[in-house]
């Protein structure tokens, strides 16, 4: 029995302003009896080892391999915390896995962790093995996303590139685009625990997001340049105050204000955990995909 699951939405790269929209999503039947095989690549990382737990305890997937080049020859279940191990050994070669896997003809996703200069090669490995792949590898370039969506046209080949996998962090996103046709002042606020890519993916893809609607904010001060004043990202006047303090959650606030209000959004991560349900819904999304989608929103 096979199943077929599709909706038209326009995929817009938002976050890279010169790449091209796209207007529809193909999608093709996929059968429903098996179990989606899912390799995770960058296994021994903490986003990893939640991500082989999560998969574990999902239905209609399992974990196939584990790819990493820490803890080569460890079983993937133990590094895990697992009661009972999963008999998947750790292994640096992500061809090896694949091939592995391929000869199952069953469906295959693979989810990449990386770093940014291996995700092309990692994606092409596994569209020549015929199997989708999930990106979640923060600071990804537009040119590597536009070279990415002409292999995945080319191959006919699913891949979700996901700036974030937290389904309350696009949430905010929509609320935040939401609000800015009603208000001509806006901030952003973001703490995190460390000083590691400030501004945060997520503050600069709200700050995106706002500056492409062709509103004008902030105007009584847009060009000072006081430092006290953060950082304007965009030409719409935007700003972003990053705080670093230890123990502080990783959050996002956006401040709107209005004549006798303020209107304010905020999300909090606790832990890695709040990008699993997001993870979950992209592998099953993506193994009807026939060409690039960027950006988990499409799929909620």
């Amino acid at each position: 029995m096979a199943a077929l699951s599709c909706q038209f939405h326009p995929t817009i790269y938002k976050s890279c302003r010169h790449l091209k929209a796209r207007t529809s999503i193909s999608c093709s039947m996929q059968p429903s009896q098996s179990n989606i095989k899912v390799i995770v690549n960058g296994a021994a990382k903490e986003i990893g080892r939640a991500a082989v737990n999560a998969v574990t305890k999902a239905r209609g997937m399992e974990v196939a391999g584990a790819v990493d080049s820490y803890l080569v020859g460890e079983d993937i279940g133990k590094v895990c915390d697992m009661e009972e191990p999963l008999e998947i050994p750790i292994m640096n070669d992500l061809t090896m896995v694949l091939g592995s896997i391929s000869q199952s003809k069953a469906t295959g996703v693979v989810i990449d962790f990386t770093d940014p200069s291996t995700v092309y090669d990692n994606v092409k490995q596994a569209t020549a093995f015929g199997m989708k792949s999930i990106v979640y590898v923060p600071r990804i370039q537009p040119d590597t996303v536009t070279a990415l969506s002409a292999l995945c046209d080319k191959a006919s080949m699913g891949c979700l590139v996901a700036p974030t996998l937290s389904i309350g962090s696009i949430l905010l996103q929509q609320g935040a685009i939401s609000a800015s046709f009603h208000y001509n002042n806006v901030e952003i606020v973001e703490s995190r625990p460390s000083a590691t890519d400030l501004p945060s993916p997520d503050a600069t893809q709200i700050a995106n997001n706002l500056s492409n609607l062709g509103q004008i904010y902030n105007r009584q001060d847009i060009t000072t340049d006081v430092l006290a004043r953060g950082q304007v990202l965009g030409e719409d006047g935007v700003r972003v105050h990053s705080l670093v303090l230890p123990g502080l959650p990783s959050s996002t606030t956006v401040y709107f204000s209005g004549p006798g209000e303020i209107y304010s959004l905020k999300h909090d991560i606790i832990d890695v955990q709040c990008l699993m349900p997001g993870l979950i819904l992209a592998i099953r999304k993506v193994v009807r995909l026939k060409n690039l989608v960027y950006g988990l929103e499409k799929f909620l």
